[in-house]
């Protein structure tokens, strides 16, 4: 199974890029987020997901493994294929996603084509206890991907909430919206004062 691919973009399609390794040209599907950051000629790396059918080989190729774990996530929930999950990826970001989840924002979740309110309702549900865990894996999961921004100060004040006692899902939620609060750049002290005020309301 391949699960990354390093070597120059040779053409970049609508929903798909051709990689060329050594002189084999491998096309892959990415999502919108993923295609906007690949140039014909760049030489790039690619985090992979290898798909085997009885009938085909299908290549999904993502900037950051943490893109590539919510791609794996987003096909656990029931009537979400590759392309929907795509077309998730296409309209967030992982942190965008993450805090879509967290806050069961299934608005943010119908930006995505494909998917109505009854299959965002199913997102928010059915991975509102798995979102944490990504959130605990942060940066660490993708050493190596410079293209993903460190997510430090979210990660860490989910961490010392869960030290406090709280759950995963009561304590991504609190940090989410503490962070939707204070903005972007948000301190870890900041993020935690205002998330334990959240909780306490």
């Amino acid at each position: 199974m391949i699960g990354k691919l390093t070597g120059v973009v040779d053409m970049v399609g609508e929903d798909h890029a051709i990689l060329d390794v050594a002189g084999v040209g491998y096309l892959v599907h990415c999502p919108a987020t993923t295609l906007s950051k690949l140039a014909a000629g760049a030489h790039v790396a690619l985090m992979i997901e290898t798909r085997l059918t009885d009938e085909t080989i299908r290549l999904y190729g993502f900037v950051s493994a943490e893109e590539r774990e919510w791609f794996r996530l987003l096909q656990t929930v029931q009537n979400v294929g590759a392309r929907v999950a795509l077309n998730v990826l296409s309209a967030l970001s992982p942190r965008e996603l993450e805090r879509a989840v967290a806050l069961g924002d299934k608005a943010v979740l119908g930006r995505a084509q494909g998917v109505g309110p009854k299959l965002a309702l199913r997102i928010v549900t059915e991975l509102k206890d798995k979102a944490p865990s990504m959130m605990l894996r942060g940066h660490a999961a993708e050493a190596g991907a410079p293209a993903i921004a460190p997510r430090g100060p979210e990660a860490d004040a989910v961490e010392a909430l869960l030290k406090l006692g709280y759950s995963q899902g009561a304590a991504a939620e609190a940090v989410a919206r503490a962070a939707g609060a204070l903005g972007e750049g948000a301190a870890l002290d900041a993020l935690i004062r205002e998330a334990l005020k959240g909780m306490g309301r």
